[in-house]
């Protein structure tokens, strides 16, 4: 393994040189800064980046916590965060919490333990009281959708109560008055808010939303089909259907379809998130645009500027609201 000190013998200077030229120190003139790099390109020397960050007490990593790495939510989420980590010129490390409290403290574990000081944290299993603790260990901690009132200037969120809402006055403005959800079975605040906005604005217009016509499933394509399956065997009578997410509006399309019942003359369907997919199922499904990217953005943005020591001057938390992506997946009746 190539050591600074066979840098600084190559090179015919001290390994404290080497040091500053590494850690892009002072006292280094520019002929020997170069010279010194030119012997680490040409040794094939790599400096430890772990190592620098233990002696500097800096980081030069931006993190990002996801939930599941192949789910296109989380893909445009990832790749807007890579987009300002590689604009600052800071390494993006990734590390995945999947869908539980256990994963996602080890996720958020393992970027504190590489001394991550900027991270993007998607967490919906953790309790507020273990977010909040570990926010203290990192000073670029930012939260994105989700949303805890006492660490509200590092949160990134959306809101899902108004986005239920929205979804639901969409249908009914076409007429539809025998409306079904489906939703997702996982027990966090996003799935609570949505239903809740969807109930408020059905009740607004005097219409009714039995638990019957209300279905729990996981939040995936699969999940949507026996979702779609378990509302179909009950009999339940209903023109649209209010789909927690994208994924699982576009399995239960797949169930009508199996059934000869055509999306949308037959039964209309909006889903949420608005991932790539939606724009080329057929028919084009009808959603709530979630702006991850611009979100995951400005949480980029402000995890390097509270690792920096500075703070947002506008406000002091960052809500974003969904929009209508209107296409064919819904019939005026």
């Amino acid at each position: 393994m190539i050591t600074i000190k066979d840098i600084a013998e190559a090179a015919n200077v001290s390994p404290a040189t080497v040091s500053r030229v590494i850690n892009d120190g002072p006292k280094v003139g520019p002929k020997t800064r170069e010279h010194v790099k030119k012997i680490m390109q040409q040794m094939g020397y790599r400096p430890n980046i772990n190592a620098r960050a233990l002696v500097t007490q800096k980081s030069t990593s931006l993190g990002v916590v996801l939930a599941e790495l192949m789910d296109p939510f989380f893909a445009a989420y990832a790749d807007s965060i890579e987009k300002i980590a590689r604009q600052a010129n800071t390494q993006l490390l990734m590390s995945a919490g999947s869908t539980s409290a256990e994963t996602e403290l080890k996720a958020i574990e393992t970027l504190l333990n590489h001394r991550v000081k900027a991270m993007v944290v998607h967490a919906k299993f953790l309790d507020d009281d273990t977010l909040i603790e570990l926010s203290k260990q990192a000073p670029g901690f930012v939260l994105i959708n989700r949303y805890i009132e006492r660490i509200k200037h590092r949160c990134v969120w959306l809101d899902n109560y108004a986005g239920g809402r929205i979804m639901a006055e969409h249908l009914i403005k076409q007429g539809h008055r025998k409306i079904a959800v489906i939703t997702s079975d996982f027990d966090i605040e996003d799935p609570k808010d949505r239903l809740n906005g969807m109930r408020d604005a059905l009740s607004e217009h005097g219409i009714e939303l039995p638990e019957s016509l209300v279905v729990r499933a996981a939040p995936y394509q699969d999940g949507g089909e026996i979702a779609m399956r378990q509302l179909l065997a009950s009999g339940a009578d209903f023109t649209g259907v209010l789909a927690y997410c994208d994924a699982m509006a576009l399995g239960a399309m797949n169930t009508l379809y199996d059934h000869d019942i055509n999306v949308p003359n037959d039964v209309s369907i909006i889903g949420f998130d608005d991932v790539m997919l939606a724009q080329f199922c057929r028919p084009k499904l009808t959603t709530m645009h979630y702006p991850i990217e611009i979100m995951a953005t400005r949480a980029a943005d402000l995890a390097l500027a509270y690792a920096q020591g500075q703070q947002p001057i506008t406000q002091d938390t960052f809500k974003y609201l969904p929009t209508i992506a209107n296409r064919n997946s819904i019939a005026r009746i």
